[in-house]
């Protein structure tokens, strides 16, 4: 129970506390992990426009326009906002913790690429008010970088903003002990932040850190600050830690995602290959049997393992 919530065929559906009252069959199938979608607070009206056919009203529900990080969606719980929102976030913790009882770990897809904000002419909601520079990657004149294909992109190599994201990955470890995150377009997270030059980046300028002229804003980094940051946390580099190793600016990272020995990424290459194999396209056997093994052509040489591929 969550706040006299009962999680079952009577909760709410498409509820935490509706969930679960479906881990007893999601157990029997032999399910051992939930990655759920997007549920940190989210611009649940950013298409609230008629539907064309019913006439009814249309919200989002893909949960990958951000509001918060640090919180529960609210429309998820049973109870909403009640207690000032409270609510939901027991009944976020409650159903985390009837997961482990039924020996599923939870894992989050987390969006720290783009925001609901939208472009420079976009909404005003948290962060570009904050300080628009700092948390968005701004070209001089104004405009926002777009390697989301979202309007925006987090300026996530900025100091204050890789700090941001691994406090809010640390919350949702300690607080609401969640197994891992799949980080949803991570590849974002390896580019060059905007403001970047040595004091910004690494603290204090020094001869050997790269200067705004030797890295231009968006460039793939070989040792991202923020993926360094979490990867060598204390209590980060002990869960589980996804890479969608790829964004909507072209870069492309699947095998060769900075990783630190512990990242796992969505193999692409196994949807791709295996589909081809299936269809019966040419010359596919090979690499179809060297996906079924786990991918070792894109991941025995950076020493990872197997269970570092996540198949799809």
């Amino acid at each position: 129970a969550a706040g006299g919530v009962e999680g079952g065929a009577a909760a709410t559906p498409g509820t935490y506390a509706a969930l679960i009252g479906q881990l007893p069959y999601l157990k029997r199938m032999g399910i051992n992990a939930l990655e759920l979608m997007p549920c940190h607070e989210f611009n649940e009206l950013e298409y609230y426009t008629p539907n064309p056919v019913t006439g009814e009203m249309r919200y989002n529900f893909w949960g990958y326009s951000t509001v918060n990080f640090f919180s529960p969606m609210q429309r998820y719980a049973a109870g909403a906002g009640a207690d000032c929102g409270r609510q939901a976030g027991r009944e976020f913790k409650t159903m985390v913790r009837e997961c482990h009882r039924n020996g599923i770990e939870v894992i989050m897809d987390v969006v720290f690429n783009h925001t609901a904000e939208g472009n420079e002419k976009g909404l005003t909601l948290s962060f570009r008010g904050f300080d628009n520079r700092t948390y968005y990657m701004v070209a001089p004149e104004g405009q926002f970088y777009n390697y989301s294909g979202c309007g925006n992109t987090l300026n996530c190599n900025h100091p204050v903003v890789r700090q941001m994201v691994v406090d809010a990955l640390k919350h949702w470890v300690v607080e609401y002990h969640v197994d891992g995150f799949r980080f949803d377009l991570a590849s974002i997270m390896t580019r060059a932040s905007s403001q970047w030059d040595a004091k910004n980046v690494f603290g204090q300028p020094t001869a050997s850190t790269p200067s705004m002229e030797e890295v231009e804003i968006g460039s793939p980094l070989e040792k991202p600050p923020i993926v360094e940051m979490i990867s060598t946390d204390p209590i980060l580099k002990g869960v589980k830690l996804i890479a969608e190793a790829w964004d909507a600016g072209g870069l492309y990272q699947v095998g060769s995602f900075p990783h630190w020995g512990i990242w796992a990424e969505w193999n692409g290459r196994f949807r791709d290959d295996t589909r081809d194999f299936i269809r019966g396209t040419n010359a596919r056997a090979g690499t179809f049997a060297d996906v079924l093994c786990g991918s070792p052509r894109l991941y025995k040489q950076g020493g990872r393992k197997p269970y570092h591929s996540v198949n799809f």
